[in-house]
Protein backbone atom coordinates (compact mmCIF):
# COMPACT_ATOMS: atom_id res chain seq x y z
CA UNK A 1 0.00 0.00 0.00
CA UNK A 2 2.93 2.38 0.51
CA UNK A 3 3.70 2.17 -3.22
CA UNK A 4 0.70 2.85 -4.63
CA UNK A 5 0.66 6.19 -1.89
CA UNK A 6 3.43 6.98 -3.16
CA UNK A 7 2.75 7.20 -6.69
CA UNK A 8 -0.59 8.51 -6.30
CA UNK A 9 0.49 11.63 -4.28
CA UNK A 10 3.70 11.66 -6.40
CA UNK A 11 2.01 11.26 -9.56
CA UNK A 12 -0.62 13.88 -8.62
CA UNK A 13 2.11 16.58 -7.69
CA UNK A 14 3.84 16.15 -11.11
CA UNK A 15 -0.09 16.18 -12.68
CA UNK A 16 -0.42 19.62 -11.33
CA UNK A 17 2.68 20.32 -12.98
CA UNK A 18 2.13 18.82 -16.80
CA UNK A 19 -1.73 21.02 -16.25
CA UNK A 20 -0.03 24.40 -15.35
CA UNK A 21 2.53 24.19 -18.72
CA UNK A 22 -0.42 22.75 -20.84
CA UNK A 23 -2.75 25.58 -19.89
CA UNK A 24 -0.56 28.66 -18.58
CA UNK A 25 2.26 30.68 -20.44
CA UNK A 26 4.45 29.90 -16.95
CA UNK A 27 7.67 28.57 -17.95
CA UNK A 28 9.14 25.37 -16.17
CA UNK A 29 11.66 27.71 -14.12
CA UNK A 30 8.22 29.43 -12.72
CA UNK A 31 6.41 26.53 -12.05
CA UNK A 32 9.86 25.46 -9.94
CA UNK A 33 10.08 28.19 -8.30
CA UNK A 34 6.38 28.26 -7.54
CA UNK A 35 6.53 24.27 -6.18
CA UNK A 36 9.38 24.92 -4.22
CA UNK A 37 7.54 28.52 -2.34
CA UNK A 38 4.24 26.00 -1.88
CA UNK A 39 6.56 23.21 0.00
CA UNK A 40 8.06 25.97 2.01
CA UNK A 41 4.95 27.97 3.25
CA UNK A 42 2.66 24.09 3.85
CA UNK A 43 6.19 23.23 5.88
CA UNK A 44 5.74 26.46 7.61
CA UNK A 45 2.39 25.67 8.80
CA UNK A 46 3.28 21.70 9.33
CA UNK A 47 0.59 21.08 6.33
CA UNK A 48 3.34 19.21 4.20
CA UNK A 49 4.44 17.02 7.24
CA UNK A 50 1.04 15.35 6.60
CA UNK A 51 1.54 14.97 2.99
CA UNK A 52 4.38 12.76 3.53
CA UNK A 53 3.15 10.41 5.71
CA UNK A 54 0.32 9.89 3.08
CA UNK A 55 2.77 9.67 -0.10
CA UNK A 56 6.02 8.76 1.71
CA UNK A 57 8.54 8.85 -1.02
CA UNK A 58 5.71 10.23 -3.03
CA UNK A 59 6.01 13.70 -1.34
CA UNK A 60 9.45 13.69 -0.03
CA UNK A 61 11.13 13.42 -3.47
CA UNK A 62 9.42 16.44 -5.81
CA UNK A 63 10.35 19.89 -5.28
CA UNK A 64 7.89 21.04 -3.12
CA UNK A 65 9.78 18.46 -0.39
CA UNK A 66 12.66 21.07 -0.93
CA UNK A 67 10.56 23.76 0.04
CA UNK A 68 9.46 22.18 3.31
CA UNK A 69 13.48 21.28 3.90
CA UNK A 70 14.09 24.92 4.10
CA UNK A 71 10.91 26.14 5.83
CA UNK A 72 11.83 23.60 8.45
CA UNK A 73 15.48 24.20 8.63
CA UNK A 74 14.72 28.26 8.65
CA UNK A 75 12.57 27.50 11.59
CA UNK A 76 15.13 25.25 13.45
CA UNK A 77 17.26 28.16 12.82
CA UNK A 78 15.69 30.68 14.66
CA UNK A 79 15.09 28.48 17.60
CA UNK A 80 18.71 28.31 18.13
CA UNK A 81 20.02 31.34 16.93
CA UNK A 82 17.27 34.05 16.80
CA UNK A 83 16.79 36.00 13.80
CA UNK A 84 20.14 34.97 12.11
CA UNK A 85 18.73 31.44 11.88
CA UNK A 86 16.43 31.97 9.31
CA UNK A 87 19.57 32.56 6.61
CA UNK A 88 21.77 30.13 8.42
CA UNK A 89 19.48 27.38 9.00
CA UNK A 90 17.51 27.34 5.42
CA UNK A 91 21.83 27.15 3.85
CA UNK A 92 22.61 24.45 6.25
CA UNK A 93 19.13 22.82 5.42
CA UNK A 94 19.64 22.90 1.76
CA UNK A 95 23.40 22.46 1.02
CA UNK A 96 23.07 18.49 0.82
CA UNK A 97 20.36 19.31 -1.77
CA UNK A 98 22.17 22.05 -3.86
CA UNK A 99 25.88 20.14 -3.64
CA UNK A 100 24.21 17.35 -4.64
CA UNK A 101 22.34 19.02 -8.19
CA UNK A 102 25.61 20.94 -8.76
CA UNK A 103 27.52 17.42 -8.65
CA UNK A 104 25.40 15.50 -10.79
CA UNK A 105 24.33 18.39 -13.21
CA UNK A 106 28.71 18.91 -13.97
CA UNK A 107 28.84 15.12 -14.51
CA UNK A 108 26.28 14.81 -16.92
CA UNK A 109 27.66 17.94 -18.38
CA UNK A 110 30.59 15.43 -18.81
CA UNK A 111 29.33 12.50 -19.96
CA UNK A 112 26.94 14.21 -22.71
CA UNK A 113 27.13 17.27 -24.95
CA UNK A 114 24.60 19.63 -23.78
CA UNK A 115 23.19 21.83 -26.55
CA UNK A 116 20.41 24.20 -26.37
CA UNK A 117 16.89 23.98 -27.93
CA UNK A 118 16.75 25.26 -31.09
Amino acid sequence: MDYISAFIVGGLICVVAQILMDTTKLTPARILVIFVTLGAILGGFGIYDKLIEIGGAGATIPLPSFGNGLAKAAIKGVKENGLIGAFTGGIEGAAGGITAAIFFGYLMALIFNPKTKQ
